[in-house]
Formats: C-alpha cells, structure tokens, sequence
C-alpha cells in the first residue's frame, strides 16, 4: 500500500505507474491545516479522471467527526472509486458513525447500498486493546492496519531497529483481521535509506502472518513483494498438496497421503493461500491457482 500526499499533483498523478497493489491517497497527516481543501479537490479529480489500472484504491479520510472529515467523505463516497480508510480508530462506536454518514451519502447520490468499502487503522493503545471488536463492527471493512508512529508516541516510547515495542499490537491487529475475515497491513518502515531494516521488518511481518505492508516511498514496493512472493519450492509443494488431493478424490479416499505423510485441512489451506499469492503477484498462471 503506498501512500500518496493528497496535496501533492505529481504524485497523485504519476502513483499508478508503480508496481505498488494499492495506493491510498492521503487527506489527513501528510496535509497542512490550510492545504485540507484543495488535497480534497486535488484527490476527487483524480479519481474522476486518472485511470490506475490494477490498483486498489484507498483515500484516507480526516476524523469523520469533524467538519473536515464529513467533506472528505462525502466528496470521496459520492466518487464512488476508493475504499475509505478510517484514522485514528479507538472504538467500534468509531466505525459504526463513519458507517452511517457513508450509509447517507450512498443513499442520496443513488450509489448502490453497502458499495462503499472501509478500511480502519489503530493508532494507539485504546485503539489496540478495541481491535477485534473494531475488526468486527461493519460488514463493509476489508482491513485493518497498525499506525505506528502515533501508537508508540501513545506508549511513551519511540521505535526500534527490532520492533520490540510493536509486537503486541501488531498481535493484536492481526488476531482482529482473522477473527473478522479482513486483511491485516503492517505500519510504514519510514527510513526509505534503511533497505535492510526494511527487508528486516518486512521478513518479521510476513512470518507474523500480515497480508500486506504500508510504504511511503516506490523504492520500498520491490523489497517488500520480493519478501511476500512464495519461493520455486513453496510453490511446487503447493501445487504437489492439490494434486494429492484431486488424486485422494479420484481413488474415493477420505485419507491424504503426500512423500509418507499424512496432509491435513491447514496444510491445503497453506498451499491454497501460497498459491493464490503467487497468482496476485503473476509467478503463475491465472488458471492455475486455487481460490
């Protein structure tokens, strides 16, 4: 996910020429106070005239409760193109409100009920501690995220090299994504000089279990899709697990045997999921992946 500026035109404009899954436009931290409206009017025009073929659209929001945030949304809703992504999220309550504003606009500019899709990001330990139950407050969220820099800022500590001080809630925000169904996206690594701390983190994210990571610079997008893609040998197991299965089916046995060992429901799950990964990322064919 690689965040853009929402008052910067030569970002917005040249973001979809990166091999970056989605990009999120952004209207809330990375703009001045007197720069709100114009990164709005800047970000609606994109959407309406830019075309990012292949990319997921994300714009964050400002705080939904305020006048700025309600501008946001209802400029961004009635485009009716990109995922809201919710700041600062401490509570359900906080969902469920930005839910019925999306709810109201849907209905008064005739877009389909429920099109709208949400994104949350926790940010301190309120937020933290309300994951699962943020996770699980509307049928429209797709994903939650961890912001680190506000959340150790919340602790009363800063970041580390070994990311010792985000464990727990990086445990907490990817337990409520599975718990929910939704996706889990790790924090920004935002030394963009750093590429080792950057395959570092990225390493560590991916064994925790994340789907994806937030990035702040185009550099980042190609360490952090070599770590995510599955190796040759990942992937021919994979494809070994599925054939044993059709193979099982074929012979009427309930019992699956792969090199002398028994292959168990998480194990076709992994190979699914892998194999499923290596199509997002064009390492196979389309039709030979397994949903």
């Amino acid at each position: 996910m690689l965040y853009v500026p929402g008052n910067n035109p030569a970002m917005i404009q040249d973001a979809g020429i990166y091999n970056a899954d989605c990009i999120m436009f952004d209207l809330e931290d990375s703009v001045s106070i007197n720069e709100k409206d114009s990164a709005r009017f800047l970000v609606f025009q994109a959407l309406n005239t830019i075309s990012y073929p292949g990319k997921e659209l994300v714009v964050r929001i400002n705080d939904p409760r305020t006048e700025l945030g309600l501008d946001d949304l209802h400029a961004i809703v009635s485009a009716g193109k990109a995922v809201i992504r919710l700041p600062k999220t401490e509570s359900a309550d906080d969902v469920r409100y930005c839910e019925g504003v999306i709810e109201a606009i849907e209905r008064k500019t005739d877009l389909k009920m429920g099109s709208t899709r949400m994104m949350v990001a926790v940010e301190n330990a309120a937020g933290v501690l309300n994951a699962k139950e943020i996770a699980l407050a509307s049928k429209r969220l797709i994903g939650i995220a961890l912001g680190a820099e506000d959340y150790v800022t919340d602790l009363k500590t800063s970041r580390s090299p070994d990311g010792i001080e985000l464990y727990f809630g990086r445990s907490m925000v990817l337990l409520a994504a599975r718990a929910a169904g939704i996706d889990a996206l790790d924090t920004v690594f935002s030394n963009v000089n750093d590429e080792e701390g950057l395959k570092r983190e990225t390493r560590l994210i991916k064994q925790m279990g994340f789907d994806g990571k937030s990035i702040i610079n185009p550099r980042q997008i190609k360490i952090v899709h070599e770590i995510f893609a599955p190796k040759e040998k990942e992937i021919e197991q994979a494809f070994s697990v599925l054939g044993a299965i059709k193979e099982a089916e074929r012979n009427g046995s309930g019992v699956i045997s792969l090199n002398g060992k028994m292959v168990d429901k998480p194990v076709v799950e992994r190979a699914r999921h892998i194999l499923n990964v290596a199509r997002a990322q064009g390492l196979i064919p389309v039709e030979e992946a397994f949903v």
